[in-house]
């Protein structure tokens, strides 16, 4: 049988410290939100790693105040009907500007001429001399007129892509995936390549902005080298995994690669020449961890209380306006005729559908149906069993 519950009072476990501006989202009156909550409804979570945790059949919702859940078991999570939200382009603008801070530093040789200063701090009234005949071996190069290739224009790639536009560079895009809300706010002055290679081939820069699936992972190696500008610039702020590490160095040490910039170090990268490593900076401003606990909140609430879905990486995204009806949330696998078996136990219970939602996501699905019209409440324990029992539902709900 599936699992089944009614509305009650909630409450949010949070595993980590999460910005109060959004846990201010939670009604006192509503919500219970504490760390040491037992058998939440939800729980909040930034980088606290969830793998091997136990999950209580009472939990709903897990939402991560940011846009990675590699610290969340997911595939655990949708066998339980748990669903989880992440907050893209929450941190989007925050990531974006160090970006385009690194891609210019980088370029001016800023890092490397600022710790060679630190070399001389005590050389008193020599400085100004060792300055002027220092600084040579730190000649850059300008941005302007160069072009960078944007892989992935996402909510961080496509912000990135507009901006530089407007610092003088040309900028070629590929993203196979683009979405039609993304394609809308994307300048009509990035190009677009039909390929990755076409991107390698014809960029001064490359920066990347892609998930890390088995198909990215190591997408930088020898291979994509080979087709690259000498003295490219690759800038990372997605994963680290998306580098092959033995070929990025092979890259740099042939000057196929001028620098490597990363958000992402660790042993074998902190030993490379020409890397820039800065210690997971991207999303780290108090503006975004703000707007990332808001929009994980606001997630959170309207799930727990319309059984709205936005912004799930397990569970299909569906909305329907909620209008105070009582409202029956099904997630159940993707097999024929389940919304006809939930429908024909509405019927049974002698109630009429006023409006209803289907999607699904790969072996699952989810439905939400409003009841036309008032429901006694003796009726609601009955139709949750009876929804419950039907096979192949994962767990239900009335709201």
């Amino acid at each position: 049988m599936a699992t089944v519950t009614m509305s009650k009072v909630k409450t949010i476990k949070t595993l980590n410290q999460i910005a109060e501006i959004g846990l201010k989202e939670f009604d006192p009156e509503k919500y219970t939100v504490d760390h040491d909550v037992e058998s939440p409804d939800a729980v909040l979570v930034r980088s606290f790693n969830m793998h091997g945790m136990e999950f209580d059949q009472n939990l709903k919702a897990i939402a991560r105040a940011g846009a990675g859940v590699n610290n969340i078991p997911i595939d655990q999570c949708t066998e339980n009907g748990i669903v989880v939200f992440n907050t893209p382009g929450a941190n989007a603008n925050a990531v974006k500007e160090l970006v385009i801070t690194s891609l210019m530093a980088s370029s001016r040789n800023l890092f490397e001429g600022i710790t060679w200063a630190k070399t001389i701090e005590n050389k008193g009234e020599e400085i100004p001399k060792l300055v002027e005949a220092g600084k040579k071996q730190f000649v850059g190069k300008e941005i302007k007129g160069k072009t960078l290739g944007v892989i992935g224009l996402g909510s961080v790639g496509s912000l990135v892509a507009n901006d530089v536009l407007h610092l003088g560079m040309d900028v070629i895009g590929y993203d196979p995936f683009i979405s039609v809300n993304t394609a809308w706010n994307l300048s009509r002055n990035v190009q677009r390549a039909m390929s990755l290679e076409e991107v390698y081939a014809n960029s001064d820069y490359i920066t990347v902005h892609v998930p890390l699936t088995d198909d990215t992972k190591g997408m930088f190696n020898r291979e994509a080298f080979k087709v690259m500008k000498d003295g490219v610039h690759i800038l990372n702020f997605s994963r680290g995994e998306l580098v092959n590490e033995v070929d990025m160095e092979a890259a740099l040490e042939s000057g196929r690669v001028g620098k490597y910039i990363t958000d992402f170090p660790n042993e074998t990268v902190l030993k490379m020449n020409n890397v820039v490593s800065i210690p997971h900076l991207g999303a780290s401003t108090s503006e975004s961890e703000e707007n990332c606990a808001v929009m994980a909140a606001h997630q959170v609430k309207d799930f727990l209380e319309t059984g709205n879905i936005v912004n799930s990486v397990n569970f299909p995204n569906a909305t329907l306006p909620y209008t105070g009806r009582r409202r029956v949330a099904a997630f159940h696998h993707n097999v024929k005729n389940m919304v006809g078996r939930i429908t024909s136990v509405i019927s049974e219970h002698d109630l009429n559908i006023a409006d209803m939602v289907n999607r699904s996501r790969g072996d699952y699905a989810y439905t939400m149906i409003d009841i036309d019209e008032e429901v006694n409440g003796d009726v609601v324990p009955s139709l949750l069993k009876a929804i419950g029992e039907i096979d192949n539902m994962v767990t239900v709900r009335i709201i």
